[in-house]
């Protein structure tokens, strides 16, 4: 019997960061471009670019095809000190960028919950942070990026030269082509600490009137919504807002070393977690010490990149803590006029008794031109749900409906397990992205297995 693809490579099984549904893949080095071209135009079922399989879902799969493993391919190439532009290749993490530039001042300019996420990963699935109200999403950022695209040719791509592959490919989730390497634009900082203000919000109404009213204020900012909560208490959180400190806003002995960085995990979590683990009880309890440990309010508080940005960097491959069974990330965004499809959201999930410990609400800015790039101007909701619960299929099904009857849309970066049916509605200009992918893709080389899923390639 014969394998698919192995004169390519050696086969992996490949998750999401949710451990659902592992599929294999042939392997093939980013670092390598002529072995790229040579599975572009070779492989069966097609070629997608994967970074560090943060994608919670199937989005950096490809069943029975290949894998281009993207951080094989790390480094800078050009840097303007003056400017902060910088031109890096794909496989790159955000937390290398952090170690590299942070010492000399520059920061990524957008940053998701974590920064274990490549370039190559944050074009395609154009990642937003805390920022977004502030300066939108990652691709708002780059200037260029340069692409294998299905004929095997690596072209250069701006918004200059090709606007409408540039934002195909932003939030296109690897199915346009393999990102090779980009050029971006850093955030000039100070200091490596940011000064935090936080409040014990009592209810959702009193969370979202202080990030309506106040969120202009602040670079950063970002909500833990305690999910166990019903009632009176329905939706109560706990809202960090910040910015990057000054020298002049540390304290004295952090001054002789403003931009110190450390990029490190202080553990791992082992592979022994049972599934279940995480239930209404270990949650409840959780939320409740999670809750009152927070001030009522506190201002000017100095915290480093990790405590603000990334606390679940600390524990490395803290996913496990799911059991085998795994979890899925559910995330939505609905514009400010669909206020109350948040609140109706809320409370199902609360009143079912849904386990989520991390559940988080933001506010976004205005959209960009990318096709399939998710955030829009209004709130956007996630949390992370344990998979065993057999209501949660269709209690997720009749919230994805809500949501874009709304005007809204699911994240695909997160997605395990959206009806392709509602794609059109979610995403307006899919056709205009198929019509793309079609130019530079005629022969369906770039494939994944949430494309097949929903109906992209």
């Amino acid at each position: 019997m014969s394998v698919p693809n192995a004169h390519l490579g050696p086969s992996r099984l490949l998750r999401g960061w949710g451990r659902t549904v592992p599929t294999s893949a042939t392997m093939v080095p980013l670092l390598d471009p002529e072995r790229v071209r040579h599975a572009v135009l070779t492989a069966d079922r097609g070629v997608l670019g994967r970074g560090l399989g943060r994608s919670y879902g199937d989005g950096a799969q490809n069943s029975g095809g290949v894998i281009a493993d993207g951080p094989s391919a790390i480094g800078v190439t050009s840097f303007d000190p003056d400017l902060g532009r910088v031109s890096v290749k794909a496989g790159t993490s955000l937390d290398q960028l952090m170690e590299w530039f942070v010492p000399l001042g520059w920061f990524v300019p957008v940053t998701p919950g974590t920064r274990q996420v490549t370039v190559g990963g944050a074009i395609a699935a154009d990642i937003h942070g805390k920022n977004h109200h502030q300066a939108g999403s990652w691709c708002n950022h780059v200037e260029a990026f340069r692409i294998m695209i299905g004929s095997g040719d690596v072209i250069n791509v701006s918004v200059a030269t090709d606007p409408d592959l540039f934002w195909a490919t932003a939030g296109g989730m690897g199915l346009t082509g393999v990102i090779l390497e980009a050029d971006i634009r850093m955030k000039k900082i100070e200091t490596s600490r940011l000064v935090v203000d936080t409040d014990r919000a009592k209810d959702l109404d009193a969370v979202m009137d202080l990030m309506v009213t106040g969120d202009a204020e602040y670079d950063y900012s970002v909500a833990w919504i305690d999910l166990a909560a019903t009632g009176a208490q329905l939706g109560r959180s706990v809202l960090d807002r910040g910015r990057f400190a000054t020298v002049n806003e540390l304290p004295s002995k952090m001054r002789p070393d403003p931009l110190a960085f450390v990029s490190n995990s202080l553990a791992t979590v082992p592979g022994i977690f049972p599934s279940g683990l995480l239930n209404k009880l270990t949650v409840r309890a959780f939320n409740e010490l999670w809750f009152r440990k927070a001030p009522e309010k506190r201002r000017d508080s100095v915290q480093s990149i990790t405590q603000f940005f990334h606390p679940l960097d600390l524990v490395g491959d803290w996913n496990r803590i799911y059991g085998p069974r795994g979890f899925l990330q559910w995330q939505y965004v609905v514009p400010d006029s669909a206020t109350e499809v948040v609140r109706q959201t809320i409370e199902e999930l609360s009143s079912t008794g849904v386990s989520s410990f991390l559940a988080v609400l933001k506010r976004f800015g205005a959209g960009n031109e990318g096709h399939l790039s998710f955030p829009e101007a209004g709130w956007t909701l996630a949390l992370d749900i344990p998979i065993g619960d057999q209501r949660l299929g269709p209690m997720l099904d009749r919230l994805d409906e809500t949501v874009v009857g709304a005007g809204g849309r699911i994240y695909l970066a997160k997605d395990s397990r959206v009806r392709a049916e509602l794609m059109p509605a979610m995403y307006p200009r899919l056709e205009q992205w198929r019509s793309v992918k079609a130019r530079v893709d005629p022969k369906t080389r770039f494939q994944s297995d949430l494309g097949r899923r929903l109906g992209l390639c």
